[in-house]
C-alpha cells in the first residue's frame, strides 16, 4: 500500500523527539534514496528518505546501506549546503505527505541562515527539494521543467511553490461525519485502506474519536501479508481478519522495504548485472541452437563424398554449364541428383564436393567442442542468474568482480585507494552452538569449500540444480543441525519455492575440483541425501550472526 498522511503523522512525532540534531554526513545511496547521518538527543541516528514511486517513505533506520564510491552531483550539492548544519525543526504540512526540515547552516560568507529541505512523499510525484532561506530552489532529486508541468516547476533558481491543499477536514478535531462519502474523501491523511478500516469499526459500534485517539497514541506498525504483498498501519486492521506481525514504526519500514529496494540499488551501483547476465545467457542459448544445426549438417557429410566419386566416374556424361546432374548409384544404380556450380566442369565440381566432405568431417570435432563450451557457458550464466535473484549488494558486487576477473566485464574504476583483499561476505548461522556457513555466489562458495572448511566439515548442496554451498562446522552434527543446514541449502537455491527439495551432504574430503571449470563447480564422491521443504519462516527463526 502507499503510505498515508496519518501514518506519517506518527512518524513525524517520533522523529521530532531527536531534534535538534547535527547533520554529519549526506549520502544519495541510489537515484531515489537519501540517507542522512545525524547526531541528536545524545545519540547517532540515520534518517532514510525514499522517493521511489512504489516505496516512498521516511524513517529512522538501523540498517546498513552501501554507499556509492563516486557521489552524484546532487549528493555533492547536498553535502555543500547541509553537512554540519543543525536540524532545528521538522514540520508536516497539515496531514499531507509533505514535510520540511528547517536546517541552520552557514552560507558562503559565513552568516547563519536557515535552509529548508522539503520531502514530498506523494507516490510517483515523491521528491526531495532543497531551498535557500528565501524559498528559492537550489536543486531537487527529481527536476520538473516547465514543459512537463507548467503549474509547478521544480528546477534550480525557481521559487518553491507548495502543493495545493485539498478541501478536507482535520479528523482530529472533526465533529461530524458524512455517511454518504468515504472517509478518505472527507478527511486529511486518510488512505482508502484506513478509510475502510475506520468505516468497519464505526459499523461495529466503535466511536470515531476513540479510533483517532488510538491512532494518535500508536507507535506500533501492524503488518499483514496478503497474497505476497503487504498491508500495514499504526492500528490493527480488524476488517482484514488475518494474523499480523507488530513492529516499531521505524523498524517496520526497514522490514518491508529494505530488500524490495535492494535490487534497484544493485542495478544502479554495479552496472546492471541482471541485464548483462541475461543478455549473455540469451546469446549463448541462441548460439547453441546454431551450433546444433551446424553439427547436424556436418554429420550429413557422406553424401558429398558420394557426389565427388560419381562426378569423377561419370563426369564425361555431364555437360559444362549444367546446374545439376543425375548419375547412377554404384550399388543400386538409382539416379542421384547432384547440384553443380555451372561455372565449373564436372572434375572441378567433384573437387569442391571433396572439400565440403573434408570440411564437414573436421567440423564434427570442432563444433562438438564448441557445443560443450557453449553448454558450460549457459550453465555458468544460469548459475549467476539464480544467485542474483537472492543477492544483496555485497553479493552482487562480488559477482561483478568475478565477471571482471574472467574478462566478461570491465573492472570498475575507483578513486579510492585499493584495500587489501577482504574475506567474502558469506552468511553464518548458529544452531545448537554449531556454525553453519552459507555462500551466496561463486566467490563465497569457492572460499567456503576450499579455504574456510576443514576436511572433516560437512558440505551440503541441493541436488541437480543451482544453489549455495553450505558448510557445517562439525564432523558429527546432530540431526537438528543437519536439517537446519539442509533447510538453508534448499532456501538459498533455485528450489526455494519447491517442496521436498533433495539436498546432498558429505564430508569436504569427498569433494574434488573440476579441472578448467568455473568457480563453485565441484565433483562429489560418496554422499547422502535428505529431502526438505524450504520455508522462509523456518529460515528466519535460525539465528544469523551477520544477516544484512
Amino acid at each position: 500500500m502507499s503510505i498515508d498522511g496519518l501514518f506519517l503523522h506518527q512518524i513525524h512525532k517520533q522523529m521530532s523527539e531527536y531534534l535538534p540534531a547535527k547533520i554529519n554526513k549526506v549520502y544519495c545511496i541510489s537515484d531515489t534514496e537519501l540517507l542522512l547521518h545525524c547526531h541528536g538527543n545524545r545519540k547517532n541516528f540515520k534518517i532514510m528518505v525514499s522517493t521511489h514511486p512504489n516505496f516512498a517513505r521516511m524513517n529512522i533506520t538501523t540498517r546498513s546501506y552501501p554507499t556509492p564510491e563516486i557521489p552524484s552531483n546532487f549528493t555533492m550539492l547536498l553535502r555543500k549546503h547541509l553537512e554540519n548544519g543543525i536540524i532545528l525543526e521538522f514540520h508536516q504540512q497539515g496531514l499531507d505527505r509533505i514535510f520540511y526540515f528547517d536546517i541552520q547552516v552557514r552560507n558562503e560568507v559565513g552568516d547563519l541562515v536557515v535552509s529548508r529541505l522539503y520531502i514530498e512523499l506523494m507516490g510517483k510525484y515523491a521528491n526531495v527539494i532543497l531551498c535557500d532561506e528565501n524559498g528559492k530552489i537550489i536543486d531537487a532529486m527529481k527536476r520538473i521543467p516547465p514543459y512537463e508541468n507548467s503549474k509547478r516547476i521544480i528546477v534550480p533558481s525557481a521559487m518553491y511553490k507548495p502543493v495545493e491543499v485539498q478541501d478536507k477536514k482535520d479528523p482530529f478535531i472533526a465533529t461530524e461525519i458524512d455517511d454518504t462519502l468515504p472517509l478518505h474523501k472527507q478527511f486529511h491523511g486518510f488512505s482508502p485502506l484506513l478509510s475502510t478500516e475506520v468505516e468497519y469499526r464505526l459499523h461495529n459500534g466503535e466511536d470515531f474519536k476513540d479510533i483517532m485517539n488510538e491512532i494518535a497514541s500508536s507507535y506500533t506498525m501492524y503488518l499483514y501479508s496478503i497474497n505476497g504483498s503487504e498491508e500495514y498501519h499504526c492500528i490493527e486492521l480488524k476488517h482484514l481478519n488475518l494474523p499480523y506481525h507488530t513492529y516499531d514504526l521505524m523498524e517496520g519500514f526497514d522490514v518491508i522495504y529494505y530488500n524490495k529496494e535492494e535490487k534497484d540499488r544493485i542495478k544502479q551501483q554495479t552496472g546492471d548485472l541482471f541485464r548483462f547476465v541475461r543478455k549473455e545467457l540469451n546469446k549463448n542459448q541462441n548460439k547453441l541452437k546454431k551450433l546444433v544445426k551446424t553439427i547436424e549438417d556436418a554429420y550429413d557429410c557422406e553424401k558429398y563424398r558420394i557426389y565427388g566419386d560419381l562426378l569423377y566416374a561419370y563426369g564425361y556424361q555431364v555437360e559444362k554449364g549444367a546446374k545439376e546432374a543425375f548419375l547412377p548409384d554404384f550399388e543400386t544404380e538409382e539416379l542421384i541428383r547432384i547440384p553443380l556450380d555451372p561455372k565449373f566442369d564436372a572434375r572441378y565440381n567433384a573437387k569442391k564436393m571433396y572439400q565440403k566432405y573434408n570440411k564437414s568431417k573436421n567440423a564434427q570435432i570442432i563444433v562438438a567442442e564448441q557445443i560443450e563450451l557453449c553448454k558450460n557457458e549457459i550453465a555458468y550464466f544460469e548459475l549467476l542468474e539464480a544467485q542474483l535473484e537472492q543477492a544483496n549488494f555485497n553479493d552482487a558486487k562480488e559477482i561483478r568482480q568475478e565477471l571482471a576477473n574472467k574478462g566478461y566485464m570491465k573492472h570498475q574504476q575507483s578513486k579510492i585507494r585499493k584495500k587489501k583483499p577482504q574475506i567474502p561476505a558469506f552468511l553464518t548461522y548458529v544452531v545448537d552452538d554449531v556454525k553453519i556457513h552459507v555462500g551466496k555466489n561463486n566467490i563465497q562458495n569457492d572460499y567456503l569449500t576450499w579455504k574456510q572448511a576443514k576436511k572433516t566439515d560437512i558440505w551440503m548442496h541441493v541436488k541437480d540444480m543451482h544453489g549455495s554451498h553450505v558448510i557445517i562446522d562439525s564432523d558429527d552434527p546432530s540431526e537438528t543441525v543437519i536439517r537446519a543446514a539442509a533447510m538453508l541449502a534448499a532456501y538459498y537455491s533455485k528450489g526455494r519455492n519447491s517442496s521436498s527439495v533433495p539436498v546432498n551432504y558429505t564430508p569436504v574430503k569427498q569433494l574434488k575440483k573440476v579441472p578448467n571449470s568455473a568457480l563453485g563447480f565441484v565433483a562429489i564422491g560418496n554422499y547422502k541425501t535428505i529431502y526438505i521443504d524450504p520455508e522462509e519462516d523456518a529460515v528466519n527463526k535460525i539465528t544469523c550472526l551477520n544477516k544484512r
